[in-house]
């Protein structure tokens, strides 16, 4: 099956956060406030309690502009303490149709964060727009990542805000 691109499509911001590595660090394992800082992502609850470990898995609801809702399984990949956090996300499938990780640096009383994001192999939504008009399937692949890259910015930006002392 052709996939036009879309497995290993991916993107990538680097934001300075105000805010010292171990807050920050306490900000991405939080999965159960997500919701107050995504634009998309509006739930996120672990399903267990070894939450911090490779293997620990957490639900995640995202709402998107045209009002499309999506409920989906994760599982952590990486859990280095202040370091990195990663997680592929699965459907209904046993491929995952999208990875997410976070790396931390410390810089002085700020934290550089790079966070990533990549298209899996699994069934997404990317993947059913992009067969839908596969004459236009750079298009919609960019958008999805250009669009992908400003919610992480955005969430970064929310993350920062509510972590910094009042």
């Amino acid at each position: 099956m052709n996939d036009y691109g879309v497995t290993g499509a991916s993107t990538e911001v680097q934001v300075v956060l105000r805010v010292p590595v171990e807050q920050v660090w306490a900000g991405i394992t939080a999965v159960d406030r997500y919701g107050e800082w995504s634009p998309e992502c509006y739930y996120g609850a672990w399903l267990a309690d070894n939450r911090l470990v490779a293997g620990a898995r957490f639900e995640a609801r995202n709402r998107f502009a045209d009002g499309f809702e999506t409920y989906v399984t994760c599982v952590v990949t990486v859990a280095d303490e202040l370091t990195r956090f990663g997680w592929d996300v699965y459907g209904d499938e046993d491929e995952p149709f999208a990875h997410w990780e976070y790396d931390l640096r410390p810089e002085g009383s700020q934290t550089l964060v790079h966070q990533t994001f990549a298209h899996g192999p699994g069934e997404s939504g990317l993947r059913v727009g992009v067969r839908n008009d596969p004459t236009r399937a750079a298009h919609v692949i960019q958008g999805r990542l250009d669009q992908l890259a400003g919610n992480m910015r955005r969430t970064l930006t929310a993350m920062e805000a509510a972590l910094l002392p009042a």
